[in-house]
This record gives structure tokens, sequence and C-alpha cells, in this order.
């Protein structure tokens, strides 16, 4: 089966939010008080959303700060899975398990 592409939420930010609010990045920046650079990169993907940019994110849009951490988070997870999948196969699970943990999904 076709794995599907690692979505960053620069892209969410960019096609879910600025695009269809016809909202430019560089207005984004200046109402949220930011650098210009900062929004540029995490839309091309080259920086994560930081506490700080999702608190601000989430002011403006009406969101939660959870909902842009969780993206990241998300994302974050993914790449690392892929980046250790082989040394993540090699490790051992634990005889003992605590009492009502939830099953680990990898």
């Amino acid at each position: 089966m076709k794995r599907l592409k690692n979505i960053h939420p620069g892209e969410v930010l960019l096609h879910e939010f600025l695009i269809p609010m016809n909202i430019t990045a560089y207005r984004l920046s200046k109402d949220l008080g930011i650098p210009q650079t900062r929004i540029s990169q995490i839309i091309k993907g080259k920086r994560r959303i930081t506490a700080d940019t999702a608190l601000r994110l989430s002011s403006y849009f009406g969101t939660s700060p959870k909902f842009w951490l969780g993206l990241q988070n998300d994302f974050d997870i993914e790449e690392e899975q892929l980046a250790i999948a082989d040394t993540l196969k090699t490790i051992r699970h634990t005889r003992a398990k605590a009492e009502n943990a939830p099953p680990q999904r990898i």
C-alpha cells in the first residue's frame, strides 16, 4: 500500500487558511507581530511551529494553540518514526506492563 505524504503544518496554514482567506504571508506576519521570514519558513516546511507561533495563530484564526502544536507534533513523530524505523524494530518490548496501560502502536 502506498504511504501518504507527511503534511507539514505550514502546508495546512497555507492551503486551509491563507489562500482561502486571501491573506498573504506578509500580512499575517505583520498582524501577528513576527518577522515575515518566520511565516515564510513555516509555509516552506523549513521551520517548526513553536508554542509562541501557535498562540499567535490561534488568536488570529480563532483556533486553539493545541491545534497548531498537534499538527507539528504529528508531523515530527511521523518524520522521526521513518528516520529510526530500523532501530525501533530492534527494541524489545518489556515483559512488565503497567496496569491499564493502552497497547502501543508503531
